[in-house]
C-alpha cells in the first residue's frame, strides 16, 4: 500500500510517534500507536477520521487522501453496523472505520468516557448545539462530565473486532486524557468500561483464539489504566485491587508483557505506600516476566522500579547497581516488542525516576541534577508529567538549600495544576511548602507559599 511506502524505514511504533508529534503541532489529539498503523497498512481502515486526515495531510503537504492510499470518504460513508445485538438509531450517520464501531460508542457515552467523546472526537460527534445522541439518549457535551448520564451496556454474546477494539480504544483514551489532565477527575468515570470489559470475558464468546487473547490483554491493560488513575489520585487500596486483577488476568491468559506491566505498577505502588522491600520483590518478578518479551526498555523500567525500592530501604549500593543496569538497558534503544503502554518511557522519565532514587537516599545535589534534566526534556504537551517532574525539582531544590529557586519552580507547578488534577503532585507540592516555611519572610518564597495556601483552601 502507498501508506506503507510513506512510512519508509521507520517501525510502526516510530511512525506512530511521528503522527502524534504532528498532531500536537496543529492542535489535534490522536491516540495513534503501532496497531493503528498496522490496521491502515492492512487496509482495515479505508479512510481515516477527520482528525487523522488533518494530521496526515499536515505530515505530507501537497498530497491528498488518495495519494496516501486511502479511499474517498464518500465511498465508505453510510456503512451499516450491527454489533452485539445493538442496532444504531436510524438517524445515525457512520462515516468511517475509525468512527463507526457501535460498541465504542457505548464505551464513550457510558459513565466513564463521555470525556473522551468530547475531548478526542471518539464516538458520536457533537452537533452544532453541542449535543450528541447514541442509542436514543441525548448528551449535552457542554455540561460538566460528572453530570453526564450513566449507561449500562450489556456485553454482547459474541465478541468480535468491534468489541475488542472498543476495549483497546478505552485504554488509549484514558491514557491520553491522563497525560493531559491528571487522574483525579477521571477515576470515578473509568469504572463502567472496566466492568463491561470483564463482563465480556465472563459471558462473551470469541470466534478466534487471537481475538480472545486481545480481549484478555485489553481488559488487563484497562484494569491497569484504571488502577493508575486510582494510584495517582491517592486511592491506594483501589489501585492495589485493580493491579491485582490485572496480574490475575495476565496469569490466566499467559501474557508475559501484561504480567510485567502489572508488576511494574505494583512495584511503583509499593514504593509510594512505604513498602520498599515489596517494591523490590515486585520489580524483580516483573523482570522475570519481561525476559520473555525481548524489550530492553521494558527491562530498564522494571530495573528502575527495583532501584527505587532499594533506595527506599536505604541500600545505596543496591540502588546504584540497579541504576547502572537500567541505564545500560535503556541505551540499547527501542525494540519492535516494546509494549504500547511504554510510550511515556523516554529520557525524561528515566531522569525523573533516577531523581526519585537520589531524593529517597537524601543525595539532594544529584536529585536536583536529574530532576532538572527530566523537566527540561519533557514534551510540554504532556502537562501532567511536566508538572510531576517540576514538582520533584522544586522539592529537591528546597531540600538542597535553594529556597528561592524552589519557590520559583513551585509557582510554575501551580500554574500547571490549573490544567492538571493529580493528588500525588499536590501532595509533593505541599511537602515542598512545608520545607520552605522557615523562609516565609523571603520576597521570593512568600508569593509561592501564599498561592499554595490559597490553592489548598479552594480545593
Amino acid at each position: 500500500m502507498l501508506f506503507r511506502r510513506l512510512r519508509g524505514p521507520r517501525s510502526p511504533g516510530e511512525f506512530a510517534a511521528a503522527v502524534r508529534r504532528a498532531a500536537r503541532e496543529i492542535g489535534e489529539q490522536v491516540a495513534c500507536d503501532a496497531r493503528y498503523i498496522g490496521r491502515v497498512e492492512a487496509g482495515e481502515i479505508r479512510c481515516p477520521n477527520y482528525a487523522y486526515e488533518r494530521v496526515f495531510l499536515h505530515m505530507f503537504p501537497g498530497l491528498a487522501l488518495a495519494d496516501l492510499g486511502f479511499s474517498a470518504r464518500e465511498t465508505v460513508r453510510g456503512r451499516g453496523a450491527h454489533v452485539g445485538g445493538i442496532t444504531p438509531p436510524t438517524h445515525t450517520t457512520i462515516h468511517s472505520d475509525e468512527e463507526s464501531d457501535v460498541l465504542r460508542r457505548a464505551f464513550m457515552t457510558s459513565g466513564t468516557t463521555t470525556v473522551a467523546a468530547a475531548s478526542l472526537g471518539l464516538g458520536s460527534a457533537p452537533s452544532a448545539s453541542g449535543t450528541s445522541s447514541a442509542y436514543g439518549i441525548t448528551y449535552d457535551l457542554r455540561r460538566p462530565f460528572a453530570a453526564s448520564p450513566s449507561v449500562s451496556v450489556p456485553p454482547p454474546r459474541r465478541i468480535g473486532e468491534a468489541e475488542v477494539s472498543a476495549v483497546e480504544d478505552a485504554v488509549r483514551s484514558i491514557r491520553l486524557l491522563d497525560d493531559r489532565h491528571g487522574a483525579d477527575s477521571l477515576y470515578q468515570r473509568a469504572a463502567q468500561p472496566l466492568r463491561t470489559a470483564y463482563a465480556m470475558l465472563d459471558t462473551g464468546a470469541t470466534a478466534r483464539r487471537s481475538m480472545a487473547e486481545r480481549l484478555h490483554t485489553g481488559a488487563g491493560e484497562l484494569a491497569l489504566s484504571v488502577g493508575w488513575l486510582a494510584h495517582d489520585s491517592g486511592r491506594f487500596d483501589d489501585a492495589r485491587s485493580h493491579y491485582t486483577e490485572a496480574l490475575a488476568t495476565a496469569r490466566v491468559s499467559g501474557d508475559p508483557a501484561l504480567e510485567a506491566h502489572a508488576f511494574s505498577n505494583s512495584a511503583f505502588l509499593a514504593r509510594d505506600t512505604g513498602r520498599p522491600r515489596e517494591a523490590v520483590r515486585a520489580a524483580q518478578a516483573g523482570q522475570r516476566a519481561a525476559a520473555q518479551v525481548a524489550s530492553p526498555r521494558l527491562l530498564s523500567l522494571l530495573t528502575l522500579r527495583e532501584a527505587g525500592g532499594w533506595a527506599g530501604t536505604g541500600d545505596r549500593a543496591g540502588c546504584e547497581q540497579a541504576l547502572t543496569r537500567a541505564q545500560s538497558l535503556f541505551a540499547r534503544g527501542p525494540a519492535p516488542a516494546d509494549p504500547e503502554w511504554m510510550s511515556f518511557f523516554g529520557e525524561a522519565e528515566l531522569e525523573g525516576l533516577e531523581a526519585q532514587c537520589w531524593s529517597a537516599l537524601g543525595d539532594w545535589p544529584r536529585a536536583v541534577r536529574h530532576a532538572r534534566r527530566a523537566a527540561d526534556l519533557q514534551d510540554p504537551h504532556f502537562v501532567r508529567n511536566l508538572a510531576l517532574y517540576s514538582a520533584e525539582l522544586a522539592d529537591d531544590l528546597a531540600h538542597s538549600g535553594a529556597p528561592d529557586e524552589a519557590a520559583a519552580v513551585g509557582l510554575r507547578v501551580l500554574d500547571l495544576l490549573a490544567e492538571v488534577q493529580s493528588s500525588r503532585i499536590q501532595t509533593m507540592l505541599t511537602g515542598t511548602a512545608c520545607t520552605l516555611l522557615p523562609h516565609h519572610g523571603s520576597p521570593s518564597v512568600a508569593p509561592f507559599l501564599a498561592r499554595h495556601a490559597a490553592a489548598r483552601m479552594s480545593a
